[in-house]
């Protein structure tokens, strides 16, 4: 279920709301070597299906960064910032990446707001949000992540 929050006023009661969780989806082979291409990171980790198969994890997984760049894609499954003029991703304050991903996994988002602040023309929100991969007893990402919505 998506929390629909309707302007800066309202996103000031949210510290410490959980929004829940975004649906599952799955991180592809393909989305990874589309992401190897994209960014120059062509670690047998990640694209060397054969390889990998003798490597740590017995399969190819997904970069860090791509569950990272999943999040702008999940989010908006659970939470929506209406009324607002701006909306712009201003950063993490960390960035862990726990347990690994293995290549055809599922994956979903848990978000938390865990602090609301004012500045001049805006409120920037502070979300805890991690990615859990289906059947692993670990986060894959944990982050502070940092939003900020102008009026």
């Amino acid at each position: 279920m998506t929390l629909e929050i309707n302007g800066i006023d309202d996103l000031k009661g949210c510290i410490g709301k959980h929004l829940g969780y975004s649906g599952w989806h799955s991180v592809t082979q393909a989305q990874i070597d589309l992401f190897a291409e994209a960014t120059g990171d062509h670690q047998w980790i990640h694209v060397d299906t054969d390889a990998a198969k003798a490597g740590p994890f017995g399969t190819t997984i997904a970069h860090g960064y791509l569950l990272l760049s999943l999040i702008p894609r999940l989010l908006p499954e659970i939470l929506i910032v209406n009324q607002v003029g701006v909306a712009l991703n201003y950063g993490a304050n960390r960035i862990r990446f726990p347990a690994p991903v293995p290549s055809n996994s599922n994956i979903r988002l848990r978000a938390t707001i865990t602090e609301v602040e004012e500045f001049q023309g805006g409120i920037q929100l502070t979300v805890e949000a991690t990615i859990e991969a289906e059947n692993s007893s670990k986060p894959s990402l944990v982050a502070q992540l940092l939003y900020r919505y102008y009026s």
